[in-house]
């Protein structure tokens, strides 16, 4: 018999909310409003034992604030994000800082921070600007089960050498650009961090068995259905490729112990 089962719902972007067994709730990136793919606002959760969050950017760092607030849950995040969170009035006592190699247990769930490839910044309530490092985390779940998250990184090498080391079984990548956000910044992204292919190599390096496409609003992205041929080539050229879940926002999935990942028609 496998151990109880975690359910997990994705809210476009790099959002997720994680419930375990016991009720237990975290939350990646909670990006909700302005996120037009989210059918949830942060005054939903009345519980929110953990916020975990990759890097400053509004789409990553979201409604962490409001959240934390509310809740008085904790919040594992960089000192850039630490500054920001202090700023907008979150108690010192919720937040835990971390960096690259620093393993922590919280709330119950013991998570490894590690290097991401990427930037981070945020623009403070005095109008100063702070900047810091980029974080990625896996959580372990129990049962063997390593859930991956990178909010955003480019490719690198040493994905191959995190995917010895921990092991991770599922993961979210951005391979997308989420349209219906307005981004007055001049030019035009053609990719985000990872194209299509380089996603796929960092599937491959990070030895998932399990990937979530993700920075999405629309699966039916262009870039997505690129990334799901790349599979496709991979797999049908010998290459041992990960099973890929392109998910509608408000999503449910389940996670088992035996590795199996499963759709959910509901909470």
């Amino acid at each position: 018999m496998s151990d109880p089962i975690h359910k997990v719902r994705f809210h476009g972007v790099a959002a997720y909310e994680i419930l375990a067994p016991d009720g237990r709730r975290i939350l990646l990136d909670p990006f909700f409003a302005g996120n037009p793919a989210c059918s949830v606002a942060a005054e939903d959760f009345d519980r929110v034992d953990l916020i975990i969050v990759t890097h400053a950017a509004r789409d990553h760092l979201g409604d962490t604030p409001a959240i934390a607030r509310r809740t008085g849950a904790t919040v594992l995040c960089g000192n850039e994000v630490q500054a920001y969170l202090r700023a907008l009035d979150v108690p010192q006592s919720q937040i835990r800082p971390t960096a690259w190699g620093m393993r922590l247990e919280i709330c119950g769930f013991e998570i490894q921070t590690i290097e991401c490839r990427h930037c981070s910044g945020a623009t403070m309530p005095d109008g100063s600007f702070v900047s810091g490092i980029p974080l990625a985390y896996i959580i372990e779940l129990g049962g063997g089960v390593r859930w991956y998250h990178p909010g955003d990184t480019s490719l690198f090498s040493d994905m191959r050498l995190q995917g010895e080391l921990y092991q991770p079984t599922i993961g979210s990548l951005g391979i997308a650009n989420p349209s219906g956000i307005a981004d007055p910044r001049p030019g035009r992204k053609l990719t985000t961090d990872l194209s299509p292919r380089e996603g796929l190599l960092a599937a491959q390096w990070l030895g998932l068995k399990t990937v979530l496409p993700c920075h999405y609003t629309d699966p039916d992205d262009p870039l997505v259905r690129q990334f799901q041929r790349c599979l496709e080539e991979a797999k049908a050229a010998g290459e041992r490729v990960p099973e890929s879940l392109v998910l509608m926002p408000s999503e449910w999935i389940s996670l088992d112990s035996n590795g199996s990942v499963r759709r959910l028609s509901g909470a």
